[in-house]
């Protein structure tokens, strides 16, 4: 094939932080090519140079042979990049037509400018015929389902017919199974169309499912580059290539030790058309784990047991006590914490500092009689739960916006130990978070158990499988028969995906 994309002998600086050291990058038209690499390892300051963030301070960039100079996001465009971010910035009111040519329209000649609505209509028509896939433009952002809005993102980003290189940043962070199998059609189609994809995940198990090549970047450097082909065939580890170490267990040895009293229980707990039946036990020196897919009533129940969402059957005990939560609020008073699976919307406060969001769910221990902020005082509580989560780069002034999925992640969990709740509970706890960083995470959780109750809820069955004492799984809102607390990872898989109860 031929090769669309060079980069060589690449460097970047921050002050005396070095980002690249000599990094070289080549794509091939019509590939899909996976970048990889834990949080910090520089593939994201690649990326912002090719999209025309940043500028490099030495090297070189050839697009289609010819040296290019990417001083900025429209010179980037100009070249034929199109990036579409990890969260991408949509207009959740507009019909997908809509956003696909926001601030690109067109207008209707005459004395008054009009936005010419059947032109964008044709112009849509016409990306779905070069890029066949089934989705409905006409219909609103905030109606459509997650894949179509990272869809209607594509698109957007394909507008313009020059288009050669496509940088996707985490596309199926969010995604279902099944809305992950639209996502992959679509990227098919358009390495079919000739057009070079540079796909960035964490989900290292997708790599061999979509992409032809993979580059494994670590300190600022491309360490590795394989067809996917030949790494199976030379049993290459990933994990041990991103790690620079042999890769060992993710997830930190149980305690084997009996657990303490009941802190939380279920008694067929349901709100219709949500979750229906539950039933379960917390107790304190355990974690619980809970699997299920988006749409299994996972994220709902997570809600209820936090106040959010009030139950219409069923009953809940907190320490033996019956209780009725009016809010979160009063979860919060009966010490049980949410760490929200959208920690981008529910669990952070995005331009708000480190320290304002680490300590906003306790303003009680923040602050003094009168009301008067501890400054000092929840700085320093502030650092010490900073490195207890391994924040990086460690600045704490900085707004939570500015860091990475993972770091933010690490915020929202910091901001659970400054409660120092008696029960935890995590939804999708390691969405976004790159392998180094989930073991980190994961010792987290398992420390944190040791003291208190923890719940995991998740759509990753290796992770619940592997982190929880006891299992359980949830298909379309009913919990499913595992074949007991001790299930193997096939039959929670099997419990949470189809609905088949254990033998």
């Amino acid at each position: 094939m031929a090769r669309v994309l060079r980069m060589l002998g690449i460097h970047k600086r921050f002050g005396p932080v070095k980002a690249l050291g000599g990094v070289d990058f080549e794509l091939e038209a019509g590939e899909i090519h996976a970048l990889l690499g834990v949080n910090g390892a520089g593939k994201s300051t690649l990326i912002k140079i090719l999209s025309g963030v940043y500028t490099h301070d030495e090297g070189t960039i050839e697009i289609d042979g010819q040296p290019v100079e990417l001083g900025s996001p429209r010179a980037a465009i100009e070249a034929g990049v199109a990036t579409v971010q990890q969260h991408p910035e949509l207009v959740p009111d507009c019909t997908g037509i809509e956003n696909i040519f926001l601030g690109h329209e067109g207008r209707k000649p005459g004395l008054f400018a009009r936005i010419d609505r059947t032109a964008m209509r044709a112009t849509a028509q016409k990306l779905l015929q070069r890029f066949p896939i089934e989705i409905d433009l006409g219909a609103r952002i905030g109606d459509m389902p997650a894949v179509d809005r990272e869809i209607v993102a594509i698109l957007h980003a394909l507008r313009n017919e020059n288009a050669r290189i496509l940088i996707l940043d985490e596309p199926t962070s969010t995604l279902t199974e099944r809305e992950k199998a639209s996502l992959f059609q679509l990227m098919r189609s358009l390495r079919a169309a000739g057009i070079a994809i540079i796909y960035i995940t964490h989900r290292l198990e997708e790599v061999f499912e979509i992409a032809d090549r993979f580059t494994v970047f670590r300190g600022g450097r491309n360490v590795a580059t394989f067809t996917s082909q030949e790494a199976t065939e030379r049993g290459v580890s990933i994990p041990e290539l991103l790690l620079d170490e042999k890769a060992g267990d993710l997830f930190p040895e149980r305690d084997g030790k009996a657990v303490g009293d009941v802190l939380l229980a279920a008694r067929g707990l349901g709100r219709s058309g949500l979750f229906s039946g539950v039933d379960f036990e917390l107790r304190r020196g355990e974690i619980l784990g809970i699997f299920g897919l988006v749409g299994s009533g996972v994220d709902e129940l997570s809600k209820t047991l936090f106040g959010a969402i009030r139950p219409d059957e069923g009953t809940m005990q907190v320490k033996g006590k019956e209780v009725r939560f009016r809010g979160p609020h009063d979860a919060l008073k009966a010490g049980i914490f949410l760490v929200p699976g959208d920690r981008r919307t529910e669990g952070l406060a995005m331009t708000q500092d480190v320290v304002f969001n680490t300590t906003v769910a306790h303003l009680g221990r923040a602050s003094r009689l009168g009301g008067l902020l501890k400054f000092g005082r929840n700085r320093l509580d502030t650092e010490a739960l900073a490195r207890d989560v391994g924040l990086q780069p460690f600045e704490l002034d900085r707004p939570v916006s500015a860091f990475s999925g993972g770091n933010q992640q690490k915020i929202v969990i910091a901001k659970g130990l400054f409660r120092a709740s008696d029960i935890y509970i995590f939804v999708e706890p390691t969405v976004g978070v790159d392998i180094g960083a989930r073991a980190k995470l994961y010792t987290l959780i398992r420390e944190l158990s040791r003291r208190a109750g923890v719940i995991v809820m998740s759509s990753d069955c290796d992770e619940v499988h592997g982190l929880a004492d006891r299992v359980m799984a949830l298909y379309k809102g009913r919990p499913v028969e595992t074949g007991g607390w001790n299930a193997s990872r096939d039959q929670l898989l099997s419990a949470g995906i189809m609905g088949a109860r254990a033998a």
